[in-house]
């Protein structure tokens, strides 16, 4: 039995640049809770811009980068493109929300194919 997987060490592209000039590059992110879920579709700030939700989510479970003392909704507001684009990819993978490509054979012609399958709610 393999144990379970909960937290994953990850290297941003650029970095996160505090207000020193501090590059933060390294950090932790932990599996998500339904919890990490739910709680930010209740902050004001979701409901007026539901893309927001990507942002307060992260803030929850990015548990380290760098040196910062905490990782909150401001420092991921900071972060460029490419490193929130990959703290998403690896939030998707960490949590099982990519599809997974699987090679099927056609019952009625034997054919082979592969295709995607998406996790419930992906």
């Amino acid at each position: 039995m393999t144990a379970l997987v909960t937290e994953v060490e990850f290297e941003l592209p650029k970095g996160y640049v505090d207000a020193t000039g501090t590059v933060h590059r390294t950090g932790v992110m932990r599996l998500a809770t339904a919890a990490d879920e739910i709680y930010p579709l209740k902050d004001p700030r979701v409901r007026n811009w539901p893309a927001y939700l990507v942002v307060l989510v992260l803030a929850r479970v990015v548990t380290k980068l760098g040196s910062l003392p905490e990782v909150h909704a401001g420092v991921v507001e900071g972060l460029f493109s490419e490193d929130l684009a990959y703290l998403q990819d690896l939030y998707n993978r960490l949590n099982g929300l990519t599809a997974t490509q699987l090679a099927v054979t056609c019952p009625q012609c034997g054919a082979q194919h592969v295709v995607e399958v998406m996790p419930l709610g992906g």
